[in-house]
């Protein structure tokens, strides 16, 4: 039995709020179970130097956590001075998915900024963040389009991110962090509608996993992600 009393195969109940933000581009809060992120997109009408005169844009992000978004008090990195790690790694990661799914040709030399602050943390915070910042970003994109900013929308598909683990022996979708924390192994998925592999993020926590196991922790991260496309479909109207 899972900590949550959920099946292997089940989510964790997924909601997305749009328009918390109010002043925002576009912008959406997620939740995931106990797990929370407001997802804002921002749009600046420049690109970064290294892009100029290219003729596209750039979709970017950052991600950070609330001081107690935790079960301790964590401190803000602002107070330390530089950015941890993680943290670099997780809004590289929500950049690159994002970018997998838009036409930056289709733009012109804008950027859109997605910010994904987690309001609370019991597991799959990244997972989340792209999943709520994929709507966040489409709105901004339908705002930009009703501005005649943009001539098309430059969305090209859907993409979300689901985590996956061996738990206790068994393959489980979407874990929370009773999960996460003492898990053989856990993997994040990001994937596409159309079926496409963005990135995979597995690792052995215990013991190592064999192929089997793998194409088990897939298929429910398949299952998974095809639920989250509905529930941002859902949000987006």
């Amino acid at each position: 039995m899972r900590p949550s009393g959920r099946n292997f195969n089940e989510l964790r109940t997924v909601s997305i709020e749009t328009g918390f933000s109010h002043h925002a581009e576009g912008s959406a809060l997620i939740r995931m179970g106990g797990t929370e992120v407001l997802c804002t997109a921002s749009v600046e009408g420049k690109v970064p130097g290294f892009m100029r005169g290219q003729g596209e844009g750039w979709v970017t992000a950052e991600y950070g956590m609330l001081p107690r978004a935790t079960h301790t008090r964590g401190d803000r990195e602002a107070a330390r001075g530089k950015q941890s790690g993680r943290t670099q790694e997780i809004q590289r990661l929500i950049g690159r998915s994002l970018r997998a799914v838009v036409d930056r040709k289709a733009m012109g030399e804008i950027t859109v900024t997605l910010d994904c602050d987690v309001l609370n943390a019991d597991g799959g915070t990244r997972c989340a963040s792209i999943t709520g910042a994929y709507v966040a970003m489409c709105l901004a994109f339908r705002k930009l389009q009703a501005n005649n900013v943009l001539k098309a929308f430059p969305v090209t598909g859907q993409v979300a991110a689901v985590s996956c683990g061996i738990y206790q022996g068994n393959p489980v979708l979407d874990l929370d962090y009773a999960e996460d924390s003492s898990a053989d192994a856990d993997a994040n998925f990001i994937l596409t509608q159309g079926g496409g592999i963005v990135e995979i993020q597995a690792t052995a926590e215990k013991s190592t996993f064999d192929d089997a196991s793998f194409q088990a922790l897939l298929a429910l991260a398949r299952k998974g992600t095809a639920e989250l496309f509905a529930a941002q479909k859902a949000a987006l109207g």
